[in-house]
């Protein structure tokens, strides 16, 4: 942290100098922190946690709102980006996002320099989804629109975390707009145009090579249909219990009602096309099936249908009423009862006694 000023002509007005924020960390990730202040949601954001002595030193300086952070290590000298969320942090110690210290390359305890800075604010971004996971997202850009709010910058070359649905997914920024040197924008209280790259991993299919397979499956579907027994001829139903033997034997039975009907008028009677003879039907597994056309209310079930007679009814009926019990029943000991005269009439009411007659049917 430095400041400056001047006099002008010997007067003693003072005009401030630009002043940068600039001091040394010890960086830790998130997880690291005590338990009564961590955040785990914040290591899926771009925010970072400083002491409260930082705090302090930032409200001396002209610092331009937001405040935005230059992260360098000091190790092997990589930069990245990033916003302040609180200051909670111990003295000395500075906490990060994992994503943030496989960026910087950095272990747990190694010094880090935190720096203000100021990047332009962001108007494009092109990113790099890590996994082809990332396809199952219904509305990427709004899944992206809400995450967003957790990070104040993207970095060129930064793979960020973002956790949606309880499943983690790493995205790469590939490019921003407007460029500069920092090669980072801030993306507070801006409209960003979002440009999707295909995922790591990702193939794009061939589109001709699967419509000839869904063309050659369709060939293969209709040509299986053309065997299928249940659509070209008796159904396994109707095999089983052999059918065309029961429908020959059905028409060569004796009918009471044989011949050819008369009208009165003595014209002939038209034969109705509806009317189907079951003797000329031929039944094969080979060929198109024959066509079923019968009268309306009727319902065909595969065999023919034979309705019980009156008198098989009636045998039924008694069968179903006979059973194992027939007979009269008897009782454990004969009632003795006295007759009573109808001219003596007692004085005193009996009480009631208990019964001495018990029937078993």
């Amino acid at each position: 942290m430095f400041s400056g000023f001047t006099s002008h002509l010997g007067s003693q007005t003072f005009a401030a100098l630009p002043q940068t924020f600039e001091e040394f960390f010890r960086c830790y990730p998130i997880a690291m922190m005590n338990d009564r202040i961590r955040k785990d949601d914040a290591n899926y954001g771009g925010k970072i946690f400083l002491p409260p002595s930082a705090l302090n030193k930032l409200s001396m300086l002209n610092i331009r709102y937001p405040m935005l952070f230059q992260l360098t290590s000091s190790e092997n000298g990589k930069v990245t980006h990033g916003g302040v969320l609180e200051f909670i942090a111990e003295e000395g110690r500075v906490y990060l996002p994992q994503w943030m210290m496989i960026t910087l390359g950095v272990q747990p305890g190694s010094l880090l320099k935190i720096a203000s800075t100021d990047v332009p604010l962001g108007q494009f971004v092109k990113i790099e989804p890590q996994s082809v996971d990332f396809l199952d997202i219904s509305d990427p850009k709004a899944v992206l629109e809400n995450v967003l709010r957790n990070f104040s910058t993207l970095t060129v070359d930064d793979i960020i975390e973002i956790r949606y649905n309880n499943k983690i997914y790493g995205i790469k920024i590939l490019e921003v707009k407007p460029e500069s040197q920092s090669r980072s924008i801030c993306v507070i209280e801006t409209d960003l145009v979002t440009d999707f790259a295909p995922p790591v991993g990702y193939v794009e299919p061939d589109y001709e090579a699967l419509k000839a397979q869904e063309e050659e499956k369709k060939r293969i579907q209709k040509q299986n249909r053309k065997f299928d027994p249940s659509i070209v001829s008796q159904g396994s139903m109707s095999t089983r219990i052999n059918y065309s033997e029961i429908v020959e034997n059905a028409s060569a039975g004796d009918s009471n009602f044989t011949g050819q009907g008369q009208k009165l008028s003595g014209k002939e009677i038209k034969k109705d096309n509806n009317d189907i003879d079951l003797k000329k039907v031929k039944l094969s597994l080979d060929g198109e099936p024959a066509r079923l056309d019968l009268p309306e209310g009727q319902l065909f079930f595969g065999f023919p249908l034979v309705l019980p007679t009156k008198n098989e009814e009636n045998e039924n009926d008694k069968q179903n009423n006979d059973h194992g019990f027939q007979g009269s029943g008897q009782s454990l000991r004969k009632s003795n009862k006295r007759k009573v005269r109808k001219d003596h009439v007692p004085t005193k009411a009996k009480a009631p006694k208990s019964p001495e007659l018990i029937e078993i049917d």
